[in-house]
């Protein structure tokens, strides 16, 4: 009989990517299909809910034929994770101080550093690119307001 001895991070996050799976494909479910000519709510996310699931499925299988017990994470890679973590979540809450543009070009800029990318140049015109990328793309090809925060006011 063979005991799994170590607790593995990647089965546990495998094991939450096929719940999600599976919610997102019972309440797509309750949205309904429609038809090909006419789809309905409810047939983008089944089939997404499905990959989720599929690949879920696959990777346990994978996970569980393995015989790595290496860490997840190194020292920096996990505090390159945890920052990358913290800076998403300080974008998500800034959003709606600062506006989405502003706020944008602050994290690529602060993903740039924190994966080490050289010097300060490169840093700077990836997250200008990237902050004019989305304004135009949202605000002013597809008309979707984006948060302006309280500088757009």
């Amino acid at each position: 009989m063979r005991r799994i001895s170590k607790f593995h991070p990647e089965l546990f996050f495998i094991f939450l990517a096929m719940v999600l799976g599976m919610v997102i494909i019972v309440v797509s479910l309750k949205y309904g299909f429609g038809s090909l000519r006419k789809p309905g709510p409810g047939l983008y996310p089944f089939f997404i809910g499905l990959l989720i699931l599929s690949f879920s499925i696959a990777l346990l299988i994978l996970g569980l034929k393995s015989k790595r017990s290496e860490p997840l994470f190194t020292k920096s890679g996990l505090k390159t994770f945890l920052l990358m973590v913290i800076t998403f979540c300080l974008w998500i809450m800034m959003m709606p101080v600062l506006g989405y543009v502003l706020v944008t070009f602050a994290v690529a800029f602060a993903f740039c550093k924190i994966m080490k990318l050289e010097g300060w140049l490169k840093p700077f015109a990836l997250s200008v690119a990237t902050a004019s990328f989305i304004y135009l793309l949202f605000d002013v090809w597809l008309y979707i307001d984006l948060p302006k925060g309280l500088l757009g006011k």
